[in-house]
């Protein structure tokens, strides 16, 4: 199975986000058309509006967050400038950074 690779945003926060049949997604499958809810893993740093997600809240970046919803990931990217690179499951709108240069 092949992993999405790391989100990055334009503030330099990154974190894994992945879905598939052994990821705690839903649909809890591998190859679905959209997903509504993601895994994500090991942000750079704490991020509030993952932390009810996380198994391990006392360890905010070193640990997995199970079912989170595609419109908190949204929310997450957003607040952090956009993604300047990486991947996401189906179903995550992909916010790029912009250039207001």
């Amino acid at each position: 199975m092949k992993l999405n690779t790391k989100i990055i945003c334009a503030d330099g926060f990154s974190m894994s986000v992945q879905a598939s049949g052994t990821a705690y997604c839903t649909p809890r499958k591998t190859g679905a058309v959209r997903y509504s809810e993601v895994e994500i893993g090991f942000p750079s740093s704490r991020e509030d509006l993952l932390l009810e997600y996380a198994e391990d809240q006392g360890n905010p970046t070193e640990t997995i967050y199970g079912w989170v919803p595609t419109n908190i990931v949204s929310l997450v990217i957003a607040k952090h400038g956009g993604i300047v690179e990486g991947q996401l499951p189906a179903g995550v709108p992909y916010l790029e950074k912009i250039n207001n240069e």
